[in-house]
């Protein structure tokens, strides 16, 4: 009985999975996320707008996980995100129906709002290990590996903005009290005036305690600011503080640990220089390292999930799952950067150093959330079975001219 009820829940997941994804999400930008928050924050616009949106950004991802190979789906660490997914969106769409104006009912949404939000809190992990699990199983091939890039950039995408609504919502309105005491400014997750050199001492000093802990050292922080439009004050950008932290720890992490390794048991330290610059378009944070840098050729492969340059990491528990070893850091450190429309780049120079550049946009208004569209385009990429290069892949070997005859 309880087999055939899981059935009949899953089919009937399966529609309204089908239903949402026709539907294409709507992107919010920095500006509109501030105005709500600030001016208009009601909890039942927030509760109706959030009842739909969320369905449509969780079907449409949905949809990609079932265009991935059979065995990856098959994975237990994959199955059970899925699990994740579609009882999330049960508990949503429970609220299709309900009266907006009831006061239980917005209070017993914000309540699933926050249970969503903590189930999903693993995702990350959970599904980098089922990455795991299908590469040692049955190793990949360059045509999968390309599908698996481009599906996790496009999930992990989606995971940070679904993320984005909840935590709004929850810091908003889950609260008795309205101000968040830690941060006053901030509207939910968004700080109207962001102090970027803030972010980036504390992100350095978490950076640091960490490599004095594995080297007993650790380099120095040079940093310099220059703000374009407004000189001499100090730079500030409407911004999710937590986002620019998680990105510029990750630089710094990699920028000490290339330094230190570099340079073993010396006493002295080749400083990690920050420079950040604000001008009319962009906000740009450069991080620069002098430890011995990469080849180009590797420049890319640190962006793929599949590659990392730390060991693997053992999952234990789901709670206490890290995430150092995935190397999973530099890749969602750039759709963090990518999600409100900017970048993250790296430079560097083979044999002395690394410069990593954050972009972010300078307005709230052109600060718009980059989201993930299931279509035919999307469906198409897992289809396409990839033809020959059209480029000459060079050979290794010097060629023996002798064998060639003149036509």
């Amino acid at each position: 009985m309880r087999v055939l009820r899981a059935l009949l829940s899953s089919a009937s997941v399966g529609k309204q999975v089908d239903f949402y994804s026709r539907f294409s999400p709507s992107p919010l930008s920095m500006k509109q996320f501030l105005d709500f928050g600030s001016e208009n924050a009601c909890e039942k616009t927030s509760f109706m707008f959030l009842r739909h949106e969320l369905p449509v950004r969780l079907a449409n991802i949905m949809k990609e996980i079932n265009l991935l190979p059979d065995n990856l789906l098959s994975t237990p660490s994959v199955r059970l995100v899925q699990s994740w997914y579609m009882q999330s969106l049960e508990e949503i769409l429970d609220f299709k129906e309900k009266d907006a104006e009831n006061e239980k009912a917005n209070s017993d949404f914000t309540d699933a709002v926050i249970k969503v939000r903590n189930r999903h809190n693993d995702v990350v992990p959970t599904m980098a290990q089922g990455v795991v699990e299908y590469k040692e199983a049955y190793g990949t091939d360059p045509v999968t590996s390309q599908n698996i890039q481009y599906f996790l950039d496009r999930f992990y995408m989606s995971r940070i903005s679904i993320r984005m609504l909840l935590n709004q919502h929850t810091l908003l309105f889950g609260g008795k009290v309205k101000i968040n005491p830690a941060h006053p400014k901030q509207i939910g997750s968004i700080d109207p005036c962001c102090s970027v050199t803030e972010v980036i001492k504390d992100a350095y000093i978490n950076a640091r305690n960490l490599c004095d802990r594995y080297y007993m050292n650790s380099p120095e922080l040079i940093l310099d600011e220059f703000n374009v439009k407004e000189k001499g004050k100090p730079i500030t950008v409407v911004y999710v503080p937590s986002h620019l932290y998680h990105m510029v720890f990750e630089l710094f992490k990699n920028a000490m640990r290339a330094t230190m390794e570099l340079y073993g048991d010396a006493l002295d330290y080749p400083p990690v220089h920050v420079q950040i610059a604000l001008g009319n378009e962009d906000l740009t944070v450069k991080v620069s390292d002098r430890g011995g840098g990469v080849p180009l050729r590797k420049i890319e492969r640190l962006f793929t999930y599949t590659y990392s340059t730390a060991p693997r990491p053992r999952m234990e528990t789901s709670s206490g799952t890290p995430l150092a070893g995935y190397g999973y850091g530099l890749p969602i450190s750039r759709l963090y950067a990518r999600y409100f429309q900017g970048d993250l780049k790296l430079y560097s120079l083979e044999g002395y150093g690394t410069d990593a550049i954050i972009y972010i946009r300078a307005l709230s208004t052109e600060s718009i959330e980059r989201l993930p569209v299931y279509n035919k385009s999307a469906w198409k990429h897992y289809r396409t079975i990839h033809e020959a290069d059209d480029w000459c892949v060079p050979s290794k070997e010097p060629k023996d001219m002798t064998t060639y005859r003149s036509f």
